[in-house]
């Protein structure tokens, strides 16, 4: 009995493989059937690769922040350290100066009118009208700040009327920088006397009390003279398309 139980399983397997390989009308939906569970278990298999690879993305970004992190807190403790030798030093010798530089994050609003993209208003708490301030955009000279209508206007360094002094190359040329409503900018008034040439590097002097001493702003493109004083055009270093968050600087010294 169990040996013509087994025949007829044989037979009906035969039979059914038979026509599985030879007839559509079986063989097209038991493909499509697993067709569908290959399609089910590679999806599944790609959504786990990707939950994978983005957990560790993350943990590689969490790292390099945590190094950066700690870095900028090294940075923060050093100056920290030299500000406070500083102020005993002032101490020390009875000096009436004193230091207590501030920078502040703010944020871009809108421009100020549509077509120009070198005047921004924006959002500062506690806002004195009376002052001009720096504007730095991630440790670079993004132009000044000054009032209108009682309202904080950013003037990008690119602004006709956005003005500071700089000091130009390893001699320390000063000159005043401005913008001419074009990518570049240009510092005129250096003495014809300093020795200046194209790659020589641009900075903040802090002679203007808007400005720290040092910040970068670019670098000299090409270099003209005219009545007794040399001007330089000058390509700067800031370059934001979608500015929305700036520091400015509360107070220099």
């Amino acid at each position: 009995m169990n040996k013509k139980l087994s025949s007829y399983l044989l037979i009906f397997l035969a039979l059914f493989m038979g026509a599985l390989y030879y007839t559509n009308i079986i063989q097209s939906p038991l493909l499509s059937f697993l067709n569908s569970i290959k399609i089910s278990y590679h999806n599944t298999i790609e959504n786990i690769d990707k939950i994978i690879e983005k957990h560790l993305f993350q943990t590689q970004r969490i790292t390099k922040l945590k190094e950066k992190l700690q870095k900028y807190e090294n940075n923060h403790l050093v100056m920290q350290q030299l500000a406070s030798e500083i102020d005993d030093m002032y101490k020390e010798n009875d000096s009436p100066l004193v230091t207590d530089p501030r920078t502040e994050l703010v944020r871009a609003i809108s421009y100020e009118k549509f077509g120009n993209l070198n005047r921004i208003w924006l959002d500062i708490p506690d806002y004195n009208a009376s002052k001009i301030y720096g504007l730095i955009y991630k440790e670079m000279v993004a132009g000044i700040v000054i009032s209108k209508d009682t309202k904080a206007l950013a003037l990008l360094n690119s602004d006709i009327k956005s003005t500071y002094a700089v000091y130009i190359g390893n001699a320390k040329a000063p000159g005043i920088a401005h913008g001419n409503n074009d990518k570049n900018l240009v510092v005129n008034f250096i003495p014809a006397w300093f020795d200046i040439k194209v790659g020589d590097e641009v900075i903040t002097s802090g002679l203007d009390n808007i400005f720290f001493k040092g910040l970068k702003v670019g670098y000299v493109i090409s270099i003209s003279k005219s009545q007794g004083y040399q001007n330089a055009v000058i390509k700067q270093y800031y370059n934001s398309n979608e500015p929305s968050y700036f520091h400015i600087i509360r107070n220099v010294r």
